[in-house]
């Protein structure tokens, strides 16, 4: 069958389950392309529902989550709502990822609603009572607006009674390629519960482990066996550059006629994070929804003269090969494609999330 066909719904709808299947069932706030709820699904969880309010994420979570995805702004969702996706009779999870982007030292601004997402979601919370929260961000939010806006969102859970743990937890630990830190917060009514343990701090999986056997492209190319394997088209000047880019180097090592000329000036001579080469036995840097494009970050491959493949950077995030980011005929666009899956939470980190809700609900049920 086609990589990344989907002419067997049947079998594109099918995980491999790990572990003993236990009997809750899951909502999804804020849930994007699905990358949380698949790492639920994998570990056996009934994935009831979706929220998001973007509506180009609807085909990737219903196809591969096999559920329904409902498009409404957090701040328009009813509790009712919610209770009546879950499956009465067992233990009821929600789980989220506020968008991260209010969060980021490129977005604080008071006067931008977005930053209230986390509380509006702690409203949310706090009218729907589920068993079990999940919550995952990025660890800047622990110093937003000097920690305040994470404080008051458990002290809001404390207050329901709910037990509450958290940390930031280091995606390689988890057996995912990519050095990705993410802030998980776990919270349960039905006692304490506890983080996920690293599975993989001995040994990290790496950008070789996770992309070293697909098929070579070149700049512009794609894979005839899968339309999301193809490379964004470089610049003249572009393939010049990364022909002279080394693995785990900078643009300081090119010759002088190379250099862009904003980082020949002062101002600009410490971004060096940019028109870089990943390095085969190490982890891919932080996938963002701009990974696609070379000057974006470290996101030239290892040895070919091009940016990461979009199959690729969604690899990297955790998903497997054969995950549907858009329907069937429909036209691979770079933007749209690398904002969802640069915005995912990492399948691999969803799934450790989901073993240890999974262990507290048998310990507790």
């Amino acid at each position: 069958m086609r990589r990344g066909g989907n002419s067997k719904k049947k079998e594109a709808n099918e995980v491999r389950v790990v572990g003993k299947r236990p009997m809750a069932s899951v909502v999804d706030i804020f849930c994007g392309a699905g990358g949380l709820s698949y790492g639920f699904r994998q570990r056996g969880f009934e994935i009831v529902g979706g929220i998001d309010i973007d509506e180009d994420c609807r085909y990737a979570f219903e196809w591969n989550n096999n559920a329904p995805f409902i498009r409404r702004d957090i701040a328009m969702v009813k509790s009712d709502e919610i209770n009546g996706l879950f499956t009465p009779g067992r233990p009821r999870v929600l789980v989220g990822c506020a968008p991260c982007q209010p969060f980021s030292t490129y977005n604080q601004k008071n006067e931008d609603p977005k930053w209230q997402l986390l509380r509006q979601f702690g409203n949310l919370v706090d009218k729907v009572r589920p068993d079990v929260l999940s919550m995952e961000n990025v660890p800047r939010l622990l110093a937003f607006k000097d920690g305040s806006t994470f404080k008051r969102f458990v002290k809001q859970l404390r207050d329901a009674e709910y037990h509450v743990v958290w940390d930031v937890l280091y995606g390689p630990d988890f057996g995912l390629a990519q050095t990705r830190s993410r802030l998980v917060l776990l919270a349960s009514k039905l006692g304490p519960i506890k983080l996920p343990r690293a599975t993989h701090n001995g040994k990290h999986r790496t950008v070789r482990d996770e992309i070293g056997n697909l098929p070579p492209l070149i700049h512009g190319g794609v894979d005839d066996s899968d339309a999301l394997h193809r490379a964004s088209r470089l610049s003249e000047i572009n393939v010049r550059r990364i022909s002279s880019a080394k693995p785990g180097g900078t643009w300081r090592d090119w010759a002088s006629r190379l250099i862009a000329d904003c980082h020949k000036v002062e101002t600009g001579k410490g971004y060096s994070s940019v028109y870089g080469r990943m390095e085969w036995d190490e982890p891919s840097p932080t996938i963002t929804t701009q990974f696609f494009g070379f000057g974006n970050g470290r996101f030239g491959h290892p040895e070919q003269d091009r940016a990461l493949s979009l199959r690729e950077g969604a690899l990297l995030q955790g998903f497997p090969i054969d995950y549907e980011f858009i329907a069937p005929g429909e036209r691979v666009q770079f933007k749209k494609v690398g904002r969802l899956i640069g915005n995912a939470v990492p399948v691999k980190l969803a799934a450790a999330i989901a073993n240890s809700v999974n262990k507290h609900l048998e310990e507790t049920q």
